[in-house]
Order: C-alpha cells, then sequence, then structure tokens
C-alpha cells in the first residue's frame, strides 16, 4: 500500500462487518476475535458506543471500536490497522480521533495485547497497573 495517500478518519456506526473482519485478519487481531462467527462480530459493532475508522484511498485500513457512556468512561475494545498501513501513524490517528470525539472529561481505558504495548507507551498512555478481569469462556 502506498503511503502518499492521506488517510480520512470518521465516525462510521454502520460500518461493514466484512470490512471489520478483514482489518482485525489483517492487523493480526484475527486469532483473538471471533472472525468465523459474523453474527457475533456484527453484534461487537451493534454494541460499540463509537466506532472510528481509518480509510487510505477509500480502502478501510484501521478501526477504532470503543464502549462508552459518553461522559465519565470508554473503553477501547479493539485499535485494529491492516499491516499494510502500520508505520503510518494510523494507531496514533484512530488514537487522536476517538479522544477528540469523545471529549476531555471522558476517560480512555484499553488492555494491550502483551507484544504492543510499546506502542501504546509511545502514543503517551499510562500504564496501570492494577487491572483486573474475568476471561471470557468462549
Amino acid at each position: 500500500m502506498s503511503s502518499s495517500g492521506t488517510v480520512h478518519y470518521a465516525r462510521e456506526q454502520d460500518l461493514d462487518v466484512a470490512e471489520f473482519s478483514r482489518v482485525l485478519a489483517e492487523s493480526g487481531l484475527g486469532a483473538t476475535r471471533p472472525l468465523g462467527d459474523p453474527a457475533r462480530l456484527q453484534a461487537m459493532l451493534n454494541g460499540a458506543g463509537m466506532i472510528v475508522t481509518a480509510r487510505l484511498d477509500r480502502r478501510l485500513v484501521g478501526v477504532s471500536r470503543t464502549i462508552t457512556d459518553f461522559s465519565w468512561c470508554a473503553y477501547l475494545a479493539e485499535l485494529a490497522v491492516s499491516k499494510s498501513a502500520q508505520g503510518l501513524g494510523v494507531g496514533r490517528g484512530l488514537l487522536d480521533e476517538t479522544r477528540r470525539l469523545l471529549g476531555p472529561q471522558v476517560t480512555l481505558v484499553l488492555t494491550s495485547m502483551p507484544d504492543v504495548t510499546g506502542f501504546y507507551e509511545r502514543a503517551e498512555m499510562a500504564r496501570v497497573p492494577d487491572t483486573f478481569w474475568y476471561k471470557r469462556q468462549s
């Protein structure tokens, strides 16, 4: 993919499930997401309070999927960038646009995959050591 085009960021609540699935697969998150279950992927999109996309020459290359109340807190459930667009600033752009749309009064939280924690540190997100979770069973 050429880096000569301009990346366009937008809020797309009606994102196509096939495009979403493709970017998850191309980003490397496919192994940890239910790519073989389009109905579940659609439910994930439907349940998101905010979906921000990154398009390069109209092709979807990145997605930020956030669950939020738009007032106090937001959980960034996915930040996925196609490998072909990684290194172009798309991930940082998605974070910046997500934060801009949420506004300064909303705390943005995420749980990083271990192999990409450096990206979030470079994006100036503070590491929070006391995070707890019940892992989903399937």
